[in-house]
């Protein structure tokens, strides 16, 4: 992009402070064919006018995303649009946000109590301390074993929200339910309508139990860690935007519910999720935690579901996550993962010819998985990650690395 207008970069509110010339992300779905009353070019890419803006009524357009990684200088011109146009004040920090939410949390539960869908995760987790705050034994954490979970993961957060965060949680293993739930099921976002409906039956059989128990108050009100992200790529939010994946804690949930939502996180990015959990002391192993989806590996797993293949892919999972640990990677990059396809090719062990699985590498670096970078590895990691898994799971005769950057591919394969 090239900043084009009488005066330089300096006469225009959006482009003060950064250089004439810019590499952009920028829309090619639509063209600006002439300006209307009142507005003047302010940038210009090589076959298109990219920025617009009326000054005497404060109207700014783009035709470019300034909001994703990939375009540079792209916050600056946010700030300059919130501060220098607008006029806002930047006010927002992590303590004021937890102070209002804590706030806006018990005046909406009144005497009511809360029971929240707990992963572990960073999300989830944040958002059960918020509550937790807020209302304290009036939340009963609920932390379901789908059995689409990581390896040993079930185990491992249990004692950790537990024991470190010491948060009231319940452990309900439905592994059996949720699989029974996707026999036979191969398309992707029925796999999710399904998970999502399991989910709140879960959780409505477990809310009864307590109401039936220890529970002297109702239970009206489920938690959820939902981020903004999730939301904009599940329903059209404030404008044209498509539908891109039903997330089963947003457009996953049924219509009726015995619950209303508490999505304390709804507004927020990742990077910014992550700020309120250190404001609240959250440890640091949860907030470097990679990012799950909420479907777990059932989304990870193309095809139908079975138990033999869960295995396969926790398994490869794991053996991808512990050599990214092993390389200092880590918490460097935004999520390293395995996927397994329903596509085998022939191959050799031994003396005997193979027929086998084909395991997927995915690993991305992003800032809000809004938009995402494949991670160019190093060949010696690489070669570990694929030596280790064809070795030690069976089955698997082929490790393949997707460089697929989002867009045009999401970060997850369904």
């Amino acid at each position: 992009l090239q900043v084009d207008c009488e005066g330089g970069p300096e006469s225009s509110a959006l482009f003060a402070g950064v250089p004439t010339g810019l590499r952009v992300w920028n829309s090619h779905g639509d063209h600006v064919r002439a300006l209307p009353a009142g507005f003047r070019t302010v940038g210009r890419t090589e076959n298109a006018v990219a920025a617009l803006e009326d000054v005497e009524r404060k109207i700014y357009a783009v035709e470019f995303h300034p909001e994703v990684k990939h375009t540079e200088r792209g916050t600056e011109l946010l700030r300059n649009f919130l501060f220098r146009v607008c006029k806002a004040e930047p006010k927002w920090n992590g303590s004021a946000f937890i102070e209002e939410t804590t706030a806006a949390i018990r005046e909406n539960l009144g005497s009511k109590r809360a029971i929240c869908a707990l992963s572990g995760g960073v999300d989830s987790t944040v958002a059960a301390v918020l509550v937790d705050r807020a209302v304290g034994n009036r939340l009963t954490n609920i932390f379901v074993n789908t059995g689409l979970l990581r390896k040993n993961e079930f185990e491992n957060t249990l004692e950790m929200l537990r024991d470190r965060l010491k948060l009231q949680v319940q452990g309900v293993d439905a592994s059996e339910r949720f699989l029974a739930q996707l026999q036979g099921v191969t398309d992707p976002e029925e796999k999710r309508r399904r998970i999502g409906r399991e989910f709140i039956a879960v959780f409505a059989e477990e809310a009864q139990k307590l109401q039936a128990g220890e529970a002297h108050g109702e239970i009206g009100y489920l938690v959820q860690g939902t981020l903004y992200p999730d939301v904009i790529e599940s329903v059209s939010v404030k404008g044209p935007s498509a539908t891109i994946k039903t997330h089963h804690n947003v457009g996953g949930l049924p219509e009726k519910m015995p619950f209303a939502l508490i999505e304390p996180l709804r507004d927020l990015f990742k990077d910014e999720v992550r700020q309120i959990g250190r404001a609240l002391g959250l440890p640091a192993e949860v907030l470097v935690k990679h990012p799950f989806p909420g479907p777990g590996l059932a989304v990870r797993l193309l095809g139908e579901v079975t138990r033999t293949q869960l295995v396969t892919l926790q398994d490869a999972d794991a053996i991808v996550v512990e050599e990214i640990r092993k390389a200092g990677l880590y918490e460097k990059v935004w999520q390293a993962f395995a996927v397994l396809l329903p596509v085998r090719s022939v191959g050799v062990m031994g003396d005997f010819r193979t027929y086998g699985l084909t395991v997927v590498v995915r690993v991305v670096e992003s800032d809000d998985a809004m938009t995402a970078d494949w991670v160019k590895l190093p060949g010696e990691v690489l070669e570990g990650i694929s030596t280790r898994i064809v070795n030690e799971v069976p089955g698997v005769t082929r490790v393949v690395y997707d460089v697929s950057s989002k867009p045009p591919s999401t970060i997850e394969w369904e």
